[in-house]
């Protein structure tokens, strides 16, 4: 497996007779990441990994300069499934110069959920991936669905754009007890990542809530209300149509149409993302 750090080394070691996946990450691997290599692999003959801090998709008060930097682990967990080439920018080489051409993700879908609560996470997120995309020019780049409202961001962005590449979604990787694997867990202390689990457990009874017949802002409400009485801070906790997260889904669970509860929230100063598919 070769690691390379310039645009200009990628373009030469790239084979492009051959099919090339990518799989876009920022770093601090678990097997989350792993299983999209792995995924990746049965696709296409070449494999491209990036790892990359991208700035421009956190806020000030966010976790940039205190994100854990593995590259020398990460190298090991990618060689480990199959990768064989990965790109591990400086900032200053993805960005030589300030990134004042941005991708603005368009109305609707990135302005509300992850958008509503921070604001130009999309557009940070659209920006980068579009560069990388032009770095590696794949023919697939594969997604994880834990992160649900940015596949579908990314997706769009790449059928307006008429990008050639096919966008795959690979369904969550999680713990024994259901946490949804994340980089960000291991800011956890002990307590809290027993805690954490509960933000699945609250996915799981809006399901069923949902499914039993009980309306839809109801089965919101005591989502948030059950998170915050053990102390969390809920974001949003919300039911959605699947295929259309912006559309108004109906007020009762409908046989037919596919859900999606999507919630985040902080225990702690952590604040995790998940979503459940129904």
């Amino acid at each position: 497996m070769m690691i390379i750090h310039t645009v200009a080394d990628l373009r030469k070691s790239i084979d492009y007779s051959k099919s090339v996946a990518f799989v876009p990450t920022m770093g601090n691997l678990h097997a989350g990441h792993l299983d999209l290599v792995a995924k990746a692999k049965l696709k296409a003959e070449c494999v491209v990994a990036s790892i990359f801090v991208n700035r421009l998709q956190f806020a000030p008060h966010e976790d940039f300069d205190s994100y854990p930097r593995t590259l020398d682990e990460d190298a090991a967990k990618l060689s480990s499934v199959g990768c064989d080439l990965v790109f591990a920018p400086s900032e200053r080489e993805l960005y030589p110069v300030s990134q004042t051409v941005k991708v603005l993700p368009g109305q609707g879908l990135s302005e509300i959920l992850e958008g509503e609560f921070r604001p130009g996470f999309f557009t940070g997120v659209c920006t980068v991936v579009l560069k990388l995309f032009n770095c590696v020019q794949p023919d697939f780049a594969f997604f994880g669905k834990k992160d649900y409202q940015q596949l579908m961001v990314v997706t769009n962005m790449v059928s307006q754009l008429a990008l050639p590449i096919e966008i795959v979604g690979v369904d969550t990787k999680r713990e024994v007890d259901g946490l949804a694997m994340s980089s960000r867990n291991g800011y956890l202390s002990a307590a809290q990542r027993a805690e954490a689990v509960h933000i699945y457990l609250a996915l799981c009874k809006m399901r069923e809530s949902f499914k039993s017949g009980q309306p839809k802002e109801q089965v919101e409400l005591e989502a948030i209300r059950y998170l915050s009485t053990r102390g969390w801070s809920p974001d949003y906790m919300s039911i959605h149509l699947a295929q259309d997260l912006v559309a108004s889904p109906p007020p009762f669970y409908s046989e037919g149409l596919q859900f999606v509860a999507i919630g985040a929230a902080k225990v702690g100063s952590t604040r995790l993302i998940d979503n459940l598919h129904f």
